[in-house]
């Protein structure tokens, strides 16, 4: 067992070494087990805390850690961290997915590489087991990478989408669904991605703006080739399997040619002239060419007219012969790649003179989202599962406010989707996957779903059984996660009941619909409530031209160089204090020092704010705030509680509300409901961020430590001074590392340690979350605090501008006006003093001579006499000269602007532009004046 005891108080290096102490401090957090979670601590299995849960979005299993991912688990941690300590039962559930075409390209480009094989010259099984173990060689690497960012996991939960136990979950899935009608099998028209030799649905088939061309062609009657009628299309290689022209039925330029045909060019085949309100006739010629089974929407328009579907473009992109009756693709054409092909029927139309023109064209065309292939449509047998049924309840959960979207501006695009959605093409062309569990009989042609292989068909017992071909699509096994990671389909797992639903998915916008929209489907289908009751939606890393990181752009920055220089809590830093809601963090790709210097920084701040005051505090017990009676306390010690309070308030405004409450109303599936003023609250993660630090670093450090130097070590501080001051400084050093935890988690933990009075075992990690006193936030000491912080500050400022020298001892006198006032500074006088390096006195009226003067709040002057800090003749020459210049200055622009001539005819633009230049030189004139007057001098 490690020694889990704390260090030493004054144990305390000069410098924070982040690389040794960061993974010490993880070993010690995961030998405790603290982060492991515990179903029967739940309120809903009758423990004493409430659940929070959030699902890692599993990488794929041959990812590396970008700092996409950096920032994404960021902000599941700070998260995670914030409802652990605020006492909940936190469970924050990694894991991998099996990445089917992904991780199948991966391995099929090694054995090509190695050995000069296929995955054909392998087989089926072999193939499938030498992907399996590449996946327990390479597999876990980035969920150890997360570990080096402090992702507090529970590790004993890790999951995985192909594991023997989520593989159960998804062929239940499959099996219900098709039970209930909504899985089949159709012969349409998919997205087809020629290099993966698969099939993608919808969305992983996606839009990508590209320049290209727009072709007409013209295509004779065949009664009558003099007359011709033009189409325009972007695809010409595909008319050779065009089966149809269609215009529209009410359209009066084509009435009399409806039902004849028309001769198709380079095939020299008749196809017919078909009305169909597909066509519209107010685009271009108002004729369309209709090729069924390379467009998707030629396809319903080949199904309602009953007309042939020739696929003249194989699996490979590659153009292939079609039976005579068809019609044949031309030999010298066939066999060539689809690209290559147009190029050659474009000269042959061209040759032909059937090439009408061909114009510049802008237009979206769809990539595979793996490999950048352009995507073929084609016809082919699939499976799908219909949408419709199980988008209502998902709709339902964002309009009726079970789940929310945030940003809000995400929650109209969920909503049109799902509106508008179509069937979810599930099968994949792939080995590498969840096969479907549909098994067919060659003998007696029975076939079904099922839960168990089987080696005989269950109808006719004929040996001659098979499993379909190809896998689920990965999002298959994806979609379950929420429910498949807590033990579904076994509705006695205390892990389900315990942590389902969940509570906030992190996620990117663009897997929205792959992923986020069919989980909550998912979850209305298996456990009738939604899977979550916040998605939050941050924004993407991107390079200095606002370019999203990605290795083809070679922009991206690889988190783990970044915490082996910096530290991993100066990369969570500058992640979480860049985050604004839903807006993008930019980084620099080509100077890490300067995107993570702030991140640097802050936590070099921080060790230098925790070391000094730990050596102030020293090493003996502290007595408890608590303890300390409200009378011992200071206004000093008043106002930084009542700030400690302030700046938890804020830190809870900004994270919180955690969760939706029986408050807000309550769905027709039982599920709590977001109040409308709470909807869009929370998570506000760079607002919380800027609370704590402004808390520790301008308040603790700046203000109250510095004025309680005298009472730590001072030589005529008292003993209950001492105590006092040290009981003060540790509660608020102790508030402040608890809510800077969650984002900076392994230098918080190291000060932490180190305060007076830690006992052997205990983390700052799973330590309360502060929680506000309450009684000093109102006090009159506090406020009377600030009336001295006033004055210090104004000092300080007439310091600057006199360039008085920091070692020089000034003169100062408070002029006050009541005698509350009077014996409030004539009490705080000396820290004052002390804090900024003068002698300061109280009176009741202004002495003579030149000075500084500034009102403070109340009508209490500050005043600081001249005399001795500058050379007065000097600097009110200076001061002359200057107002003389500016005088001159605006004496100009103001008779600029009273000639009507120039405000009349100059741009308005320019004629405001003096004007704010008058009020700002204006300005800048009474400052002059009153410094002149302050010095003696007239202005």
């Amino acid at each position: 067992m490690a020694d889990h005891s704390s260090p030493a108080p004054l144990d305390l290096p000069a410098t924070y070494d982040a690389a040794a102490t960061e993974p010490a401090i993880y070993a010690r957090w995961q030998e405790a087990g603290v982060y492991t979670a515990q179903p029967r601590r739940t309120n809903r299995l009758d423990g004493d805390r409430d659940p929070f849960v959030v699902l890692m979005p599993p990488p794929n299993v041959t990812a590396v850690l970008h700092m996409g991912h950096g920032l994404n688990n960021t902000v599941q941690d700070v998260v995670t961290r914030w409802r652990r300590m605020a006492g909940d039962e936190a469970l924050w559930l990694p894991g991998t997915d099996h990445a089917g075409i992904a991780t199948q390209n991966v391995v099929e480009k090694l054995i090509a590489r190695e050995e000069g094989k296929t995955r054909y010259d392998l087989g089926r099984e072999a193939f499938v087991g030498r992907t399996a173990q590449f996946v327990e060689e390479t597999g876990g690497v980035i969920l150890q990478q997360l570990k080096a960012i402090g992702a507090s996991c529970d590790w004993s939960r890790t999951r995985y989408t192909l594991s023997p136990e989520l593989s159960l979950a998804v062929r239940e899935a499959f099996v219900r669904l098709y039970e209930r009608g909504l899985i089949y099998k159709g012969h349409r028209v998919i997205h087809w991605c020629p290099r993966c030799m698969t099939s993608l649905s919808d969305e992983e088939a996606e839009f990508q703006e590209s320049a290209g061309r727009l072709y007409h062609v013209s295509y004779p009657l065949t009664d009558d080739p003099t007359r011709t009628v033009t189409v325009a299309t972007t695809r010409p290689e595909t008319m050779l399997g065009d089966v149809a022209v269609a215009v529209h039925p009410e359209d009066e330029r084509y009435r009399d040619i409806v039902g004849k045909t028309v001769t198709l060019p380079l095939v020299n085949r008749p196809i017919p002239v078909v009305a169909d309100e597909y066509t519209d006739p107010a685009f271009g010629t108002g004729v369309v060419k209709i090729t069924p089974a390379h467009d998707a929407n030629d396809f319903e328009v080949g199904r309602r007219h009953a007309l042939p579907m020739p696929i003249v473009i194989d699996a490979t992109g590659t153009m292939k012969e079609v039976s005579e009756a068809e019609g044949r693709v031309p030999a010298d054409i066939a066999g060539l790649d689809r690209f290559a092909a147009r190029e050659k029927v474009v000269e042959q139309l061209r040759a032909a003179g059937r090439l009408v023109k061909v114009e510049a064209h802008q237009h979206n065309v769809r990539h595979c989202y793996r490999c950048d292939t352009v995507v073929e449509p084609r016809l082919s047998d699939q499976w799908f599962v219909k949408m419709a049924p199980l988008a209502a309840p998902a709709l339902e959960a964002v309009r009726s406010g079970a789940t929310r979207i945030l940003p809000e501006r995400w929650e109209g695009v969920y909503v049109h989707w799902l509106e508008n959605i179509r069937d979810w093409n599930i099968s994949r062309q792939l080995w590498w996957g969840h096969r479907i569990p549909v098994f067919y009989c060659d003998a007696c042609n029975w076939h079904d779903a099922l839960r168990h292989d089987v080696s005989a068909c269950p109808s006719c017992g004929s040996a001659s059984v098979r499993q379909d071909d190809d896998v689920l699509d990965t999002w298959f096994s994806s979609w379950l996660w929420p429910v498949s990671t807590l033990g579904w389909p076994n509705e006695d797992s205390d892990d389900l009941k315990a942590f389902f639903p969940s509570d906030v998915l992190v996620t990117a916008p663009e897997i929205l619909f792959f992923w986020v929209a069919r989980m909550i489907m998912a979850g209305y289908a298996f456990k009738d409530r939604t899977s979550f009751h916040t998605v939050y939606l941050h924004g993407t890393v991107r390079d200095t031209q606002h370019r999203k990181m990605s290795k083809s752009l070679g922009n991206g920055i690889d988190p783990i160089e970044v915490v082996q220089r910096y530290g991993a809590d100066a990369l969570r830093w500058t992640a979480i204090a860049g985050l604004g809601m839903g807006a993008d963090v930019i980084l620099d790709h080509n100077d890490l020092e300067k995107s993570f210097a702030p991140g640097r920084n802050f936590c070099t701040k921080l060790w230098n704010i925790g070391r000094f005051l730990l050596q102030n505090v020293g090493t003996e017990a502290v007595t408890p705030l608590a303890d300390v009676a409200a009378e011992r306390l200071t206004r000093a010690d008043r106002w930084i509680l009542a700030r400690l309070d302030q700046a938890i308030a804020d830190c809870d405004a900004a994270l919180g509300p955690a969760r939706p409450t029986p408050a807000g109303g309550v769905s027709a599936h039982g599920e709590s409901q977001w109040r409308e003023g709470e909807h869009a609250a929370g998570l506000r993660l760079n607002e919380y961020a800027e609370a704590a630090r402004r808390f520790v670093w301008n308040e603790l450090a700046d203000w109250y430590l510095e004025s309680t130097k005298g009472r730590l070590a001072g030589a005529g501080a008292t003993e209950d001074d001492r105590e006092v001051a040290r009981a003060v400084l540790v509660h608020a050093l102790d508030g402040a590392l608890r809510l800077l935890h969650p984002v900076v988690p392994f230098i918080t933990e190291s000060l932490w340690q180190r305060l007076p009075g830690r006992a052997q075992g205990e983390f700052l990690t799973v330590a309360s979350w502060p929680q506000a006193r309450g009684a000093d936030a109102s006090s009159n000491g506090a406020a009377e605090f600030e009336l001295v912080r006033e004055a210090v500050s104004a000092l300080r400022e007439v310091r600057a501008e006199y360039n008085v020298a920091p070692g020089k001892q000034v003169e100062a006198m408070l002029v006050v006006r009541d005698a509350a006032t009077r014996a409030l500074f004539e009490s705080e006088a000396v820290l004052a003093g002390r804090l900024t390096r003068s002698t300061l006195a109280v009176a009741d009226a202004k002495p003579a001579g030149a000075a500084a003067t500034k009102v403070l709040g109340g009508g209490t002057e500050l005043v600081v006499p001249l005399g001795g800090i500058v050379d007065l003749d000097k600097e009110r020459e200076k001061l002359t000269k200057e107002l003389a210049e500016l005088d001159k200055q605006l004496g100009a622009l103001r008779g600029r602007l009273s000639n009507e001539g120039f405000v009349s005819r100059a741009p308005a633009a320019v004629v405001d532009a003096e004007r704010q230049k008058e009020a700002d030189w204006s300005r800048r004139r009474e400052q002059l004046a009153a410094t002149l007057a302050a010095m003696g001098g007239g202005a």
